[in-house]
């Protein structure tokens, strides 16, 4: 068969970029390497699973994805979880889609610091976004975030937040993120900006450029990064090693918020 099998018009994608992190304050640290993130359109996860050879949904394959990586992590569908992420801002789920851009499960493995539900009316306009946030302490905290009634298509999102939820052993909790996104479409750009009370501290982003979600492309990202899931994991505490050897002030981690959404 063709290397592109499956190459069918559908919302989903994949995103080839890099991530980036910059340590502003007490010293400077910085970081990139290079990543690719799916981009699932919640209501095609069934059909990319029976027409790809090499994606599978909740089970074992070079690529998957797997309903109890997000969400209330018990396996059970995820709109549900977002209908109440949204309900907590205010807005209800009217059956628009839902797009999910997080890692992908690569031979049975994954880490996602951070997912990124795109919340959509039935007329196609973004409403919300839903910040997934997890710790290697196996915790997840999300933060729903509305995007403005008279935002246009295509122009920057910029939204805040308070920090909630303990990541980083070298952050503490005071602090407040600032987000700069762009729907995902040809390009993908995020952009997050981390506060504390004596100034900007880190920055951190998210890049990368669509290509279709196919076998042929799921088989050439694999083989360009064949540990990167492994890799995301291991680079989280090789920096925090290096963070520690620079003198970086460690915060204890206090328990985690009570409720599964922030906003």
């Amino acid at each position: 068969s063709s290397p592109d099998t499956g190459a069918l018009p559908t919302r989903s994608a994949v995103y080839l970029g890099r991530v980036m992190h910059r340590r502003l304050r007490p010293f400077r640290h910085r970081f990139d390497y290079r990543v690719f993130s799916l981009y699932l359109d919640l209501d095609e996860l069934d059909g990319l699973a029976a027409r790809l050879r090499l994606f599978s949904r909740n089970r074992t394959n070079l690529v998957s994805f797997h309903d109890a990586d997000h969400g209330p992590r018990d396996g059970t569908a995820l709109r549900p979880w977002i209908g109440q992420a949204l309900g907590a801002i205010g807005l209800s789920d009217d059956g628009g889609p839902i797009r999910l851009l997080c890692f992908p499960r690569i031979l049975g493995y994954v880490f996602n610091p951070l997912s990124l539900y795109y919340c959509y009316d039935r007329a196609e306009r973004l409403r919300a976004v839903v910040y997934e946030v997890s710790n290697t302490f196996g915790q997840s905290h999300a933060y729903a975030v509305p995007v403005p009634a008279d935002h246009s298509p295509g122009a920057p999102i910029v939204q805040s937040q308070d920090k909630k939820f303990y990541v980083s052993p070298f952050i503490g909790m005071a602090a407040t993120y600032r987000f700069r996104l762009t729907e995902p479409a040809d390009r993908l750009s995020v952009l997050i900006r981390q506060s504390v009370p004596e100034g900007e501290l880190l920055i951190a982003t998210l890049t990368g450029e669509r290509v279709p979600l196919t076998d042929g492309r799921l088989l050439r990202a694999w083989l360009g990064d064949p540990a990167m899931t492994w890799k995301v994991m291991g680079a989280i505490h090789w920096q925090a090693l290096r963070l520690w050897r620079k003198g970086a002030v460690f915060h204890r981690r206090p328990a985690p918020p009570a409720q599964p959404f922030s906003h």
